[in-house]
C-alpha cells in the first residue's frame, strides 16, 4: 500500500526513509484520488507533512497538487512546481474524492485583496462540481465560510499558536471514529470561528471544540466540506521554527502552549498530537471519499 504521486514531487525520498511506498505510475485498480492545493509559503514542507500522513494510512491513494497560476511563490521555485504541480486549467474537468486546501498566512488581509482570490473562488467551484469531499484547513477554513456562506472572519488580538486539547461533541461522527481520550491539536492563526455564526446555518455542524481556542472541526452535513481550523498536519518541530522565524522578525508572538517543556523554547517539543492527526485523515479518506 503507498502513495501514486507525480515523480519530481521534493518529499519522494524523505518518504522513502519513512518506509513508505512511493510510485509515480498509476494503477489500474479504483483507488481514493486526492487534490491538494497547496497555499502553505514554503511548499515542500507541506508536502511532506501531509504525504507522510496519507501515505501511513494504508491504502493507495493517488495525490495530486495544485498551484495558484495567478500568485508568484517568493519561496518556491516555478520550474518545480510547473514540473510537480498542476494548475485548474489542466484538471478542471477531472474529479477526485478528496480535496485539501491548506491554510496561508492571510488573516490580516481582505479577501478581495488577495492576488488570487479570484482563482480561489474558481478552484471551491470546481470542487463542489468534481470532488466528493473537500478539507480545508486553518486559513482555508475562513476563505471557504465567507465564501460558501457569508460567514465573517474574526480576527484575535493575539496569535493562537500551541498545542490544545479539544472535546469531540458528536460521539457519532465519523470524521473522530475510534477516537481515544483527548484530541490534541496544534493551532498556529490569528482568527477564530464564532460559534453563532455557524449554528444558525442548518448545514453546519460544529463536531469539536476547545474550551481554549474554540472550535476546531466544522462540517456541512453531508460530508461535502469539512473545516479544520488547525493544523494537523504539522510536524514536531514545525511551531519551533515558526516561533524562532516570528522572534528573528521581530514580531511578538506568543510563545506557543503546551509545546516546549517547562515553557523553555530551547528545549526540544514532544508531539503529543500525531496519532489524533493521523486518525483524522484516515477516517476523512476511509468514511468520506471511499
Amino acid at each position: 500500500m503507498g502513495l501514486i504521486i507525480n515523480d519530481n514531487i521534493s518529499a519522494i525520498n524523505l518518504l522513502i526513509k519513512e518506509n513508505i511506498e512511493v510510485n509515480s505510475k498509476n494503477i489500474l485498480q479504483d483507488i481514493p484520488r486526492i487534490l491538494i492545493v497547496n497555499l502553505m509559503p514554503k511548499k515542500k514542507d507541506t508536502e511532506y507533512q501531509l504525504l507522510k500522513i496519507i501515505g501511513n494510512i494504508h491504502v493507495d491513494v493517488k495525490v495530486d497538487f495544485l498551484y495558484t497560476k495567478t500568485y508568484k511563490s517568493k519561496n518556491t521555485n516555478l520550474n518545480y512546481l510547473r514540473k510537480a504541480y498542476k494548475t485548474l486549467d489542466q484538471i478542471k474537468n477531472i474529479e477526485y474524492d478528496g480535496m485539501i486546501i491548506t491554510g496561508a498566512p492571510l488573516e490580516f488581509l481582505e479577501f478581495d485583496k488577495i492576488v488570487y482570490w479570484n482563482e480561489l473562488k474558481a478552484i471551491m467551484d470546481y470542487s463542489n462540481l468534481y470532488v466528493k469531499s473537500t478539507m480545508y484547513i486553518c486559513w482555508a477554513v475562513v476563505a471557504g465560510l465567507y465564501y460558501h456562506y457569508g460567514i465573517p472572519k474574526h480576527i484575535t488580538r493575539k496569535k493562537v499558536t500551541g498545542i490544545f486539547n479539544h472535546d469531540v461533541l458528536d460521539k457519532d461522527s465519523l470524521l473522530f471514529k475510534n477516537h481515544m481520550g483527548k484530541l490534541w491539536v496544534p493551532h498556529s492563526r490569528y482568527f477564530e470561528i464564532q460559534e453563532d455564526d455557524i449554528r444558525h446555518i442548518d448545514e453546519l455542524e460544529i463536531l469539536s471544540k476547545s474550551k481554549e481556542v474554540g472550535i476546531y472541526s466544522v462540517v456541512q452535513r453531508e460530508g461535502k466540506q469539512v473545516y479544520i481550523t488547525g493544523h494537523p498536519e504539522y510536524d514536531t518541530k514545525t511551531l519551533k521554527v515558526e516561533y524562532e522565524r516570528d522572534l528573528n522578525k521581530g514580531i511578538l508572538s506568543n510563545l506557543p502552549k503546551n509545546y516546549f517543556k517547562n515553557d523553555d523554547f530551547k528545549s526540544e517539543p514532544k508531539n503529543i498530537w500525531e496519532n489524533d492527526s493521523q486518525r483524522l485523515f484516515e477516517n476523512w479518506i476511509r468514511y468520506y471519499l471511499m
